[in-house]
């Protein structure tokens, strides 16, 4: 294989910008795409000169594609993935993996008995310059045992009007959740991707602070991590200005990031030690703050996609494994769980208890075309 034939699944806004930005790549072309709205599906037709489907059972039979990219809305991404597994499909997803943590279980099972197909997320901030060196930092040990975390991401805001743009939009039948589980995927998922996994949460959760909807606009939650470490995630889209800036503080220093930058606070003498050594009584370890300069990498999701093809033809290892999709979305399960529950919730939890609750927040949605169980009738009705 000289180059990869990509076939797309749903042309929204994402699923028409993935196609176009393939010109910009190499060894991959765009070979189909598929939508159930006639308009869009003409109009990427006759856009990008490819045969369109409506079913996107279509689109992965025969040898029309290698590859398929899914855009479509969160509940289809997994059934969407394991079928695609079974037509000998490598998939490149959107995030999120999915709407609940057993989805993606089931669908990182299915990509076990494939493991010659390529699995991929379209995470495109892991690919940032900016965050690969503070990956690069922490996992050096330059800055010792972590022991905080300050994440926020309130620089999400959105108005009714963007709500009201889509039926699906901000119900627990159609999304599956809010800003949690639309615009903080890629926040969550570099959390857990440069911190680590939390092994417990306790959320607040507002639904519908600002905003005529049903789902989480709003989301304060706390978090602790098996080492004794701990930290706050912030997140809102209802909030102006916002705020995009995180801290990683260790034992050897903080990181913080924001504005582009990545500043580092450098301890002379580890602080956990300083404070059994030192005779002093209020002074802390002396300390140095420099500017720490990023690695290549844009963070764009043509990072993601050539990263994907490269692993097809050269197999280059991912910088997103689909696999990897149910730690973030595990996250944002756990706070909604915390927050409507009012409890604690451990992580790992029993995924079957959020499912529940999932299923009792869609009997009473808005949006009831997206069933709990979808089936391919379901899908092919609903997905635009």
């Amino acid at each position: 294989m000289e180059k990869v034939r990509m076939g797309v699944i749903g042309i929204g806004g994402m699923g028409e910008h993935h196609c176009r930005s393939f010109n910009d790549l190499s060894r991959i072309e765009l070979a189909a795409v598929c939508d159930i709205d006639p308009a869009r599906r003409k109009y990427a037709q006759e856009q990008f000169g490819v045969p369109g489907f409506e079913d996107y059972r279509d689109i992965l039979e025969g040898d029309l594609c290698d590859a398929v990219l899914i855009a479509t809305p969160h509940y289809f991404h997994p059934p969407m993935t394991i079928d695609a597994f079974r037509a000998g499909k490598h998939v490149l997803c959107e995030k999120p993996v999915g709407v609940y943590t057993l989805q993606a279980e089931e669908a990182n099972r299915e990509h076990e008995k494939y493991p010659h197909l390529v699995y991929a997320l379209m995470f495109q901030m892991r690919a940032a310059g900016i965050n690969r060196k503070v990956k690069e930092l922490i996992d050096s040990g330059e800055i010792g045992r972590l022991t905080r975390v300050l994440w926020i991401n309130t620089d999400w805001y959105r108005t009714q009007a963007y709500y009201d743009s889509g039926g699906w939009r901000a119900t627990w039948a159609g999304e599956g959740g809010g800003v949690l589980l639309n615009q903080s995927p890629h926040s969550i998922d570099l959390l857990q991707w440069l911190a680590g996994m939390p092994h417990k949460v306790r959320a607040f959760c507002q639904l519908g602070k600002s905003h005529d909807i049903e789902v989480e606009d709003d989301v304060t939650a706390y978090l602790e991590w098996e080492n004794g470490a701990t930290g706050v995630f912030l997140t809102s889209t209802c909030e102006a200005p916002g705020t995009g800036q995180q801290e990683i503080i260790g034992t050897r220093g903080k990181l913080v990031i924001a504005g582009g930058k990545i500043t580092f606070s450098r301890n002379r003498t580890p602080m956990d030690e300083f404070i059994i050594e030192s005779t002093g009584r209020f002074d802390p370890p002396e300390s140095w703050t420099i500017e720490i300069p990023p690695s290549r990498g844009n963070g764009i999701h043509q990072d993601i996609t050539q990263n994907f093809v490269n692993a097809i033809l050269d197999k280059e290892p991912l910088i997103a494994p689909g696999e990897d999709g149910i730690h973030s979305l595990a996250l944002a399960n756990a706070m909604i769980l915390s927050s409507l529950k009012d409890k604690w919730v451990e992580i790992p939890f029993d995924g079957r208890e959020y499912k529940a609750l999932l299923d009792d927040l869609c009997e009473r949605s808005t949006y009831r075309k997206i069933v709990r169980e979808v089936t391919p009738e379901d899908m092919n009705a609903s997905f635009h």
